[in-house]
């Protein structure tokens, strides 16, 4: 399982720019790639127009049909002109452990 944390600033004035293209790039990812596990995009609670990306995948395969997809190809035009440019960090890692828990009532 390959694990890719993203994060990025949005330009303030392109903000809902921003939403609509990775809502649609996230989930056509999960749609459409059966290697796409996950995909959640989170904004930082204490600076506005920072966002994090949680992607999971099978492996470096899957991730590189991710980046070979139409929807990515989308994603990255419409990042080009609402990302401060510079501020988009790519963290990779393999899980070590993965926990779940439950608790029942």
């Amino acid at each position: 399982m390959l694990n890719l944390l993203v994060s990025v600033n949005v330009r303030a004035d392109k903000r809902e720019q921003f939403l609509t293209a990775i809502t649609l790039n996230a989930a056509a990812s999960v749609r459409e790639e059966p290697g796409c596990f996950q995909f959640d995009v989170f904004e930082d609670e204490s600076e506005p127009n920072r966002f994090f990306f949680y992607e999971r995948y099978t492996d470096r395969a899957a991730f590189d049909a991710h980046k070979a997809s139409d929807h990515f190809t989308a994603w990255r035009a419409a990042a080009a002109d609402v990302l401060v440019p510079g501020s988009q960090r790519n963290t990779f890692g393999t899980a070590v452990t993965t926990v779940i828990d439950s608790v029942s009532a």
